[in-house]
């Protein structure tokens, strides 16, 4: 049996505590994980019951080995680099072990490891300010009742000083700690802001899965831009002291957010002055084969003057593995020969963390420059 390094660090964006020693022995046994300086990851459960272990990456398996008789499984996995979501899986069902990371994705707790990408280390803690990310309540006028909100505040916030506004927003099934805790977005802001590399902002992170049970059939309606509009920003304006022009006023989101930053900005281009798509979807990406689904978000793309006017930075990006790239690429030959001033941009991942970790990293230095 491989001794986990109790001294190795501990990912500080979990969802559990992890003491300083491993496991407890009189109860589970040793059990945790390392990576290792190649970038492997060594793992180590106890599942007295089970017959197989696996790690699922989305249908990549990887087996670990029993190693003793009181259900001791261990492996010593190249799963890649960056946010690695993964399933933990004893004889074929999905567990969760408080002993290895816990993430939120998927509807659901998700296990992941977070190996570092060489040469990325602009979301490092060492050696500059952080700033804060509050949690606040806020009571809807859409929903009747309250939604949370996380704010980011720069290192050096003064309450007495004005600041421009980011409303950033998740994917599908997940909230809004995912730009927090595995987006890294304050982190991220930190190193930029101690480079001088971006401008300071306020960043505003709301729960994009808002739903009311309003449409017939009492399936829910997805109400994320009602409450962004009608309450989320007020509340920004009236409790911190930000500018209130568009100009000042920047969204952008991945995935699911993505397209609710494209309806929102390019629909209300009087509120906005810029705009990003990560993982970004410019036209909604799914409907029935033939059935053309009404976007009156994009009137505005018939006008490139009108466009170019509103929009200082409109940024799309996507990594090249992204299983929708189908409609990252359709979205170009959509805008192709529209005079349209976009800036696009990919990078190499799927739809993930990874990738949308460089998407912020890129957009932040873009938005509110004169």
């Amino acid at each position: 049996m491989k001794e986990i390094n109790a001294r190795s660090p501990w990912p500080l964006d979990t969802t559990v505590c992890f003491d300083r020693v491993l496991g407890e022995v009189n109860r589970e046994g040793m059990q945790g994980y390392e990576i290792l300086p190649d970038g492997k990851v060594h793992v180590r459960v106890v599942a007295p019951n089970a017959k197989e272990v696996v790690i699922d990456r989305w249908g990549t398996t990887f087996t670990f080995e029993k190693v003793d008789d009181k259900g001791g499984f261990e492996g010593t996995f190249d799963m890649g680099t960056g946010f690695l979501y993964f399933f933990l899986k004893y004889d074929g069902n999905d567990v969760m072990n408080p002993c290895l990371p816990i993430g939120y994705g998927c509807c659901r707790p998700m296990h992941f490891f977070d190996v570092p990408v060489p040469g990325e280390d602009w979301d490092g803690l060492e050696g500059v300010e952080h700033g804060a990310v509050s949690r606040q309540y806020v009571y809807s006028s859409v929903t009747g009742k309250h939604e949370i909100m996380l704010v980011y505040t720069p290192p050096k916030f003064d309450p007495a000083k004005k600041y421009p506004v980011l409303y950033l927003q998740h994917g599908y099934g997940e909230n809004e700690t995912g730009w927090v805790y595995q987006g890294h977005v304050g982190r991220i802001a930190d190193n930029l802001l101690a480079k001088g590399e971006m401008k300071e902002m306020i960043i505003v992170m709301g729960n994009g899965m808002t739903q009311t049970d309003e449409q017939p059939g009492g399936f829910p309606r997805f109400t994320f831009i009602d409450v962004l509009l009608k309450d989320f920003i007020p509340y920004v304006e009236s409790h911190y002291n930000v500018y209130t022009d568009k100009w000042h006023r920047a969204m952008a989101g991945l995935s699911m957010g993505s397209m609710q930053t494209s309806i929102t900005t390019l629909t209300n281009p009087n509120l906005f002055g810029y705009a990003g798509l990560f993982s970004g979807f410019l036209r909604m990406p799914f409907g029935a084969p033939g059935q053309e689904i009404p976007q009156p978000h994009l009137e505005i793309l018939k006008d490139p003057d009108k466009f170019n006017k509103e929009f200082k930075v409109f940024y799309r990006a996507m990594g090249t593995e992204d299983q929708y790239f189908n409609a990252f690429d359709g979205d170009d030959k959509f805008l192709e020969g529209k005079g349209l001033n976009m800036i696009r941009e990919t990078y190499p991942g799927g739809h993930d963390w990874t990738v949308w970790r460089r998407c912020i990293h890129s957009f932040l230095p873009k938005i509110f420059r004169e």
